[in-house]
């Protein structure tokens, strides 16, 4: 594995859950493979699972862990190229990757959507950046569209839970949020379960579609009760609009979660990959409840980024 920022760089998804399953039996296996090695995150935004899962998974491994957060602690960055920086911006993100470079054998970044272009966010305008200049692997930490290390710590979490015989039936339902929330987790998780033996459903009000290069020919569903009939797993996510880009179209309906509307599921193990808003998104009673497997989703953050890691320093031990 040369980077790692979507399903694609992936060469066998069983394989890498089968590796994440055998790490998570016994973290400590390979704590000499990152021996001499750094690997700096990056974050220019708020981060509490991805932060320490990835460093708990690094420190696993042996590697060396430079933490920077880069919006409060680093100089104002220029994204922009051609950029005359005679204003607030002090150092231009090319000048900081090229430091990196020299500091870190791994960069992972974390770059949220702007949520003001349409283009810039869909053209991933920060993570190009760093995929174009840095000279070391680049893994996302979560990007304006996509956040693989959630995903994939959410098929592995899929697999321990289900042993039966049958596809299961996943739903993707979007839920209620105070503010317009971007898209990556929802574009991720549904680009993701495509290469899972599953069957996957979207439900969403009228005026949420995701964007199309992520959900394919994925079945969208406009109501909710219809979409959770016979789920074997719910996960659980706001999004704001994709076509009215960062909208949010008023919903009558109510599409919080409720143990009421698990009743019409197959007794669905219900997802979510955190921070959620109580009783907006999901009730407590869901939250806390026996269907809930939301905090063994967040324990799996460690060993999906573990097994990134792992491959990508097979691939740098290689050289």
């Amino acid at each position: 594995m040369k980077k790692f920022t979507s399903v694609s760089d992936v060469e066998n998804l069983q394989e890498i859950i089968k590796k994440a399953l055998q790490i998570k039996e016994n973290p400590l296996s390979e704590t000499e493979k990152g021996k001499g090695k750094t690997i700096g995150l990056v974050f220019l935004n708020s981060s509490l699972r991805t932060r320490l899962s990835s460093q708990i998974a690094a420190q696993n491994l042996g590697l060396n862990v430079l933490t920077l957060n880069a919006a409060q602690e680093a100089w104002n960055l220029e994204f922009a190229d051609g950029a005359i920086m005679n204003g607030d911006t002090v150092e231009h993100i090319k000048d900081a990757i090229e430091v990196l470079n020299q500091y870190c054998d791994i960069i992972a970044v974390r770059c949220f959507a702007g949520m003001k272009s349409k283009e810039d966010d869909v053209n991933e305008s920060i993570l190009s950046q760093f995929k174009q200049h840095a000279k070391v692997p680049v893994i996302s930490l979560e990007s304006a569209t996509r956040h693989p290390l959630q995903s994939l710590a959410d098929c592995i979490t899929i697999t321990e839970n289900w042993k039966k015989e049958h596809k299961p039936k996943v739903v993707l339902t979007w839920a209620p949020h105070i503010k317009p929330i971007a898209h990556a987790v929802g574009n991720s998780f549904a680009e993701w379960m495509q290469e899972m033996d599953v069957e996957l459903v979207i439900a969403n009000p009228e005026g949420y579609d995701l964007d199309k290069n992520f959900t394919k020919d994925v079945k969208v569903i406009h109501n909710q009760d219809e979409a959770l009939k016979d789920a074997d797993f719910i996960y659980v996510k706001n999004w704001s609009s994709f076509d009215d880009y960062a909208a949010m179209p008023e919903v009558k309906e109510s599409w919080m979660l409720t143990n009421e509307k698990l009743a019409n599921t197959n007794h669905a193990k219900v997802m979510h990959c955190l921070p959620v808003r109580r009783n907006v998104e999901l009730s407590d009673e869901v939250m806390d409840g026996e269907n809930s497997i939301i905090y063994q989703q967040a324990k799996n953050r460690i060993f999906s980024a573990q097994a990134v890691f792992s491959e990508i320093l097979d691939e740098i031990n290689s050289k």
